[in-house]
């Protein structure tokens, strides 16, 4: 389905010039949100255990199995513009997100495609940790937005810092999208609107969308260090450093996407998996990367 034609058509039937509509698309993102009872016929499973290809042994870290957390149905799931989802075969989704929260080197999540016509058996768990009850999974489309671009609420405490910043306290770059915003969205609100009139979810898993924020200010912050040690840039002066993050946020906010997010409002462990536009399009998804967050309230 034509997504991108269809929101311009509505918003053209709002008033809002062409440019403007052209503008605000660059940034606007479809995610696929995952609900159980939803309704619709099912695109996946939470839990459950896998259909594995044969011989290959359940994916472990070492000595230690990792839980099944998800697996979805390429083929079922809607087609999404941009979002480079391999067209059929089934992606699996494993972590032990206890451990993957306590460590950062990835080794505790796997993200394994079984391509279709494989030949597979299911898989033999090695544990009852490792098998979730099985809850089937309809599909709907949600609109997403970059965070500067994103309405913000009570619980956003991105936002809040980014509303109640003065001006002179704004980096260099953070006043260059303040100024952008006001002089290429000035229907920024009923855009958004639209945008989200026509694709709403509140469903607890998303495929596909924006990365997650926190895991896009972490990347930025070891690219950023990465490059002053190995010389590639100049040492960055402190005063300086939120500008130069903010600018690289920014950067790789279009660099990477979500390939599969959980809420942080419904469980105790949430787990984001990530991915490059380019790894992704070439079904590279053991480049993937898992970052586990701990709700605490």
């Amino acid at each position: 389905m034509d997504h991108q034609g269809e929101f311009r058509r509505a918003a053209l039937g709002l008033g809002i010039p062409d440019d403007e509509i052209s503008e605000f698309s660059r940034h606007l993102r479809l995610s696929i949100g995952l609900s159980v009872g939803g309704g619709g016929s099912p695109v996946g499973q939470f839990g459950g255990v896998p259909r594995l290809p044969v011989g290959m042994e359940w994916p472990s870290a070492g000595d230690v199995p990792l839980p099944l957390l998800l697996s979805v149905d390429c083929g079922a799931l809607p087609r999404v513009d941009g979002f480079d989802l391999p067209v059929d075969g089934t992606l699996l989704f494993f972590v032990d997100q206890e451990r993957d929260h306590e460590d950062s080197s990835g080794r505790y999540a796997r993200v394994v495609y079984v391509p279709d016509g494989t030949e597979t058996a299911i898989a033999k768990a090695p544990g009852s940790r490792c098998v979730r009850e099985r809850l089937d999974v309809s599909a709907e489309l949600r609109a997403e937005l970059p965070l500067w671009l994103r309405e913000g609420d009570e619980d956003d405490e991105w936002h809040e810092f980014w509303e109640d910043l003065e001006w002179e306290d704004m980096s260099a770059f953070q006043q260059q999208l303040f100024r952008s915003m006001e002089r290429d969205l000035p229907h920024l609100a009923e855009l958004r609107a639209l945008a989200h009139d026509l694709w709403s979810s509140d469903a607890f898993v998303l495929i596909g969308g924006y990365a997650d924020a926190e895991v896009i200010s972490s990347l930025a912050e070891q690219t950023l260090a990465g490059r002053e040690k190995a010389g590639e840039i100049s040492a960055i002066p402190i005063a300086k450093w939120d500008s130069h993050l903010e600018e690289e946020r920014h950067r790789l906010t279009s660099e990477w996407i979500s390939l599969a997010g959980e809420a942080r409002f419904y469980e105790e462990y949430c787990t984001s998996f990530v991915i490059r536009h380019d790894d992704l399009a070439a079904a590279r998804v053991d480049k993937a990367l898992a970052v586990t967050s701990f709700r605490t309230a």
